[in-house]
């Protein structure tokens, strides 16, 4: 993860250990930000995307471990609501620009305080709850203005496994990681 000033490796370990929720915009974060239009069978288009599979199985291992995850979305797409299925995701808001109430929502909801909430984003709609949450990251495929914006930026890009990075980065601040690498049978 590379970090922006005045942002250091001991600071993002504190802020990470405090996390309770991760929130994310969806196209450019969780997928690489292209859309897949292909006819269905009634012939009208039908929108698809896809998603990486480290990403998901990082995003199992939040949810059972108690950390809920969920989605802001200025899109709708049956794709999303599909994945934020699978992964178990607590909260699916799509079709909403004006971000902010519904982080207001998310933080009421599970009663916690802003800065026990992550939330990743790349493009300008996501700056606003970058000043927000209690860690604000932007994937490597970012817009530069929203890179600058950001505490951190990841280093892989969105749809490649910048939710993985972002995850992996708070179980090891919150001591949770060994215990992954454990139940698989990983040494390192």
């Amino acid at each position: 993860m590379i970090l922006n000033p005045p942002l250091t490796a001991e600071t993002l370990h504190h802020l990470a250990a405090r996390i309770k929720i991760l929130l994310m915009d969806v196209d450019g974060v969780l997928t690489d930000g292209r859309l897949y239009l292909v006819p269905g069978f009634d012939g009208k288009l039908i929108e698809t995307k896809g998603f990486d599979s480290q990403d998901g199985i990082a995003l199992r291992w939040l949810q059972t471990l108690d950390i809920k995850t969920g989605v802001i979305s200025g899109r709708e797409s049956p794709a999303t609501a599909g994945r934020a299925s699978q992964v178990g995701m607590s909260w699916v808001f799509q079709g909403h620009i004006e971000k902010i109430p519904l982080f207001e929502q998310v933080v009421r909801e599970a009663n916690v305080s802003p800065d026990q909430v992550a939330y990743v984003g790349d493009d300008l709609t996501d700056v606003v709850l970058f000043r927000r949450a209690g860690l604000g990251i932007a994937t490597a495929n970012a817009r530069p203005e929203v890179k600058k914006s950001a505490m951190a930026i990841t280093e892989a890009a969105g749809g490649s496994g910048a939710i993985r990075e972002v995850i992996e980065t708070l179980l090891k601040a919150q001591g949770k990681w060994d215990a992954i690498l454990k139940k698989y049978e990983v040494t390192v």
